[in-house]
Protein backbone atom coordinates (compact mmCIF):
# COMPACT_ATOMS: atom_id res chain seq x y z
CA UNK A 1 0.00 0.00 0.00
CA UNK A 2 1.30 3.38 -0.89
CA UNK A 3 1.97 6.71 1.22
CA UNK A 4 0.74 9.83 1.02
CA UNK A 5 2.23 13.10 2.38
CA UNK A 6 0.58 16.76 2.99
CA UNK A 7 1.83 19.67 4.31
CA UNK A 8 2.27 18.07 7.93
CA UNK A 9 1.10 14.63 7.73
CA UNK A 10 2.24 11.26 6.78
CA UNK A 11 0.08 8.25 5.35
CA UNK A 12 1.34 5.14 5.70
CA UNK A 13 0.61 1.60 5.81
CA UNK A 14 -0.45 0.24 9.27
CA UNK A 15 2.51 -2.08 11.02
CA UNK A 16 2.55 -4.48 13.74
CA UNK A 17 5.21 -2.22 16.07
CA UNK A 18 2.12 0.03 15.80
CA UNK A 19 -0.17 -2.22 18.02
CA UNK A 20 -0.04 -0.37 20.94
CA UNK A 21 -0.77 3.24 19.83
CA UNK A 22 -4.06 1.68 18.28
CA UNK A 23 -4.87 0.45 21.40
CA UNK A 24 -4.50 3.28 22.82
CA UNK A 25 -6.75 4.80 20.48
CA UNK A 26 -9.56 2.64 19.77
CA UNK A 27 -9.59 1.56 23.41
CA UNK A 28 -11.19 5.47 24.28
CA UNK A 29 -14.81 5.63 24.03
CA UNK A 30 -14.58 8.86 22.88
CA UNK A 31 -12.83 8.23 19.63
CA UNK A 32 -14.80 4.83 18.67
CA UNK A 33 -18.14 5.98 20.07
CA UNK A 34 -19.23 7.04 16.41
CA UNK A 35 -17.70 4.03 15.05
CA UNK A 36 -20.25 1.70 12.94
CA UNK A 37 -23.49 0.84 14.01
CA UNK A 38 -22.81 -1.12 17.25
CA UNK A 39 -19.24 0.60 18.25
CA UNK A 40 -17.05 -1.37 20.41
CA UNK A 41 -13.68 -0.06 22.55
CA UNK A 42 -10.68 -2.48 21.84
CA UNK A 43 -9.51 -4.95 24.50
CA UNK A 44 -6.23 -6.03 24.21
CA UNK A 45 -3.04 -5.99 21.98
CA UNK A 46 -4.20 -9.40 20.32
CA UNK A 47 -7.30 -7.52 19.15
CA UNK A 48 -4.92 -4.75 17.79
CA UNK A 49 -2.66 -6.71 15.74
CA UNK A 50 -5.66 -8.22 14.45
CA UNK A 51 -7.07 -5.04 13.43
CA UNK A 52 -3.39 -4.43 12.11
CA UNK A 53 -3.73 -7.76 9.93
CA UNK A 54 -7.14 -7.00 7.89
CA UNK A 55 -5.69 -2.97 7.41
CA UNK A 56 -3.21 -4.36 5.75
CA UNK A 57 -4.91 -6.96 3.39
CA UNK A 58 -6.32 -4.28 1.52
CA UNK A 59 -4.23 -4.51 -1.54
CA UNK A 60 -6.21 -2.23 -3.77
CA UNK A 61 -4.39 0.78 -5.87
CA UNK A 62 -6.89 2.99 -4.58
CA UNK A 63 -8.44 1.77 -1.36
CA UNK A 64 -6.79 1.69 1.94
CA UNK A 65 -6.86 1.99 5.43
CA UNK A 66 -4.00 4.72 7.00
CA UNK A 67 -2.28 5.26 10.00
CA UNK A 68 -1.97 8.92 10.33
CA UNK A 69 1.46 10.36 11.51
CA UNK A 70 3.05 13.95 11.86
CA UNK A 71 5.90 14.46 9.11
CA UNK A 72 7.79 16.28 11.23
CA UNK A 73 8.38 13.26 14.34
CA UNK A 74 6.27 10.35 13.35
CA UNK A 75 3.96 10.30 15.54
CA UNK A 76 0.55 8.39 15.37
CA UNK A 77 -2.50 10.41 15.76
CA UNK A 78 -5.35 8.55 13.89
CA UNK A 79 -6.61 6.44 11.51
CA UNK A 80 -8.07 6.90 7.71
CA UNK A 81 -9.75 4.61 5.64
CA UNK A 82 -10.68 4.95 1.79
CA UNK A 83 -12.84 1.79 1.00
CA UNK A 84 -16.16 0.56 -0.56
CA UNK A 85 -19.19 0.98 2.21
CA UNK A 86 -21.20 -1.94 2.78
CA UNK A 87 -24.93 -1.23 1.87
CA UNK A 88 -27.84 -2.16 4.72
CA UNK A 89 -29.88 -5.40 4.64
CA UNK A 90 -32.02 -5.39 1.44
CA UNK A 91 -30.67 -1.82 -0.37
CA UNK A 92 -30.04 -2.51 -4.26
CA UNK A 93 -26.44 -2.64 -5.28
CA UNK A 94 -27.15 -1.53 -8.82
CA UNK A 95 -24.62 0.38 -9.85
CA UNK A 96 -21.10 0.71 -8.99
CA UNK A 97 -20.07 0.10 -5.33
CA UNK A 98 -19.82 2.88 -3.24
CA UNK A 99 -16.29 3.94 -1.88
CA UNK A 100 -16.09 5.89 1.45
CA UNK A 101 -13.77 7.94 3.49
CA UNK A 102 -13.32 7.85 7.00
CA UNK A 103 -11.29 9.20 10.17
CA UNK A 104 -11.14 8.83 13.85
CA UNK A 105 -8.13 10.58 15.70
CA UNK A 106 -6.82 10.37 19.12
CA UNK A 107 -7.72 13.26 21.67
CA UNK A 108 -4.75 14.98 21.52
CA UNK A 109 -4.88 15.30 17.76
CA UNK A 110 -7.98 16.66 17.30
CA UNK A 111 -8.66 20.00 16.90
CA UNK A 112 -5.46 20.89 14.78
CA UNK A 113 -6.76 20.26 11.40
CA UNK A 114 -5.14 16.67 11.09
CA UNK A 115 -8.60 14.93 9.71
CA UNK A 116 -9.13 17.46 7.15
CA UNK A 117 -6.17 17.46 6.04
CA UNK A 118 -5.34 13.50 5.71
CA UNK A 119 -9.03 13.04 4.15
CA UNK A 120 -8.26 16.12 1.41
CA UNK A 121 -4.44 14.23 0.36
CA UNK A 122 -5.97 10.99 0.28
CA UNK A 123 -8.89 12.40 -2.21
CA UNK A 124 -6.36 14.14 -4.08
CA UNK A 125 -4.72 11.13 -4.58
CA UNK A 126 -7.80 8.78 -5.28
CA UNK A 127 -8.99 11.00 -7.49
CA UNK A 128 -5.73 11.16 -9.49
CA UNK A 129 -6.32 7.62 -9.86
CA UNK A 130 -9.78 7.72 -11.52
CA UNK A 131 -12.03 7.66 -8.71
CA UNK A 132 -15.23 9.75 -9.49
CA UNK A 133 -17.11 9.75 -6.30
CA UNK A 134 -16.77 9.45 -2.88
CA UNK A 135 -19.35 9.55 0.16
CA UNK A 136 -18.72 9.82 3.95
CA UNK A 137 -21.46 8.86 6.21
CA UNK A 138 -21.79 10.22 9.92
CA UNK A 139 -23.50 9.32 13.00
CA UNK A 140 -26.00 12.11 13.18
CA UNK A 141 -24.86 13.38 16.10
CA UNK A 142 -21.05 13.14 15.34
CA UNK A 143 -21.07 16.68 14.57
CA UNK A 144 -17.19 17.90 14.65
CA UNK A 145 -16.89 15.02 11.40
CA UNK A 146 -19.73 16.63 9.92
CA UNK A 147 -17.80 20.10 10.38
CA UNK A 148 -14.46 18.25 8.32
CA UNK A 149 -16.56 16.94 5.46
CA UNK A 150 -18.06 20.97 4.99
CA UNK A 151 -14.29 22.09 5.45
CA UNK A 152 -13.66 18.98 2.78
CA UNK A 153 -16.28 20.59 0.23
CA UNK A 154 -18.97 17.37 0.56
CA UNK A 155 -22.32 17.96 -0.10
CA UNK A 156 -24.24 16.73 2.48
CA UNK A 157 -27.65 15.37 1.06
CA UNK A 158 -29.19 14.19 4.65
CA UNK A 159 -29.99 11.47 6.38
CA UNK A 160 -30.01 8.00 4.95
CA UNK A 161 -30.23 4.55 6.26
CA UNK A 162 -28.21 2.90 2.92
CA UNK A 163 -25.62 2.21 4.82
CA UNK A 164 -24.55 0.13 7.84
CA UNK A 165 -28.10 -0.41 9.01
CA UNK A 166 -28.40 2.49 10.84
CA UNK A 167 -29.30 5.88 9.79
CA UNK A 168 -26.41 8.28 9.05
CA UNK A 169 -25.89 11.71 8.10
CA UNK A 170 -25.08 11.54 3.84
CA UNK A 171 -21.55 13.43 2.63
CA UNK A 172 -20.58 13.26 -0.99
CA UNK A 173 -17.77 14.66 -3.11
CA UNK A 174 -16.84 14.62 -6.67
CA UNK A 175 -13.94 14.58 -8.47
CA UNK A 176 -13.35 17.85 -10.23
Amino acid sequence: MRTIASDRLLLRPWRAEDADLLLDLESRWEVVRFLGAQPTIMKNREEALASIARRCAIDDPIHGIWAITTAADGRLVGNLLLKPIPLSAGESAGGPTDVEIGWHLHPDAWGHGYATEAAAAVLDDAFSRGLTRVVAVTDPGNRASQAVCRRLGMTHFGRTTRYYDTPNELFEKLAS
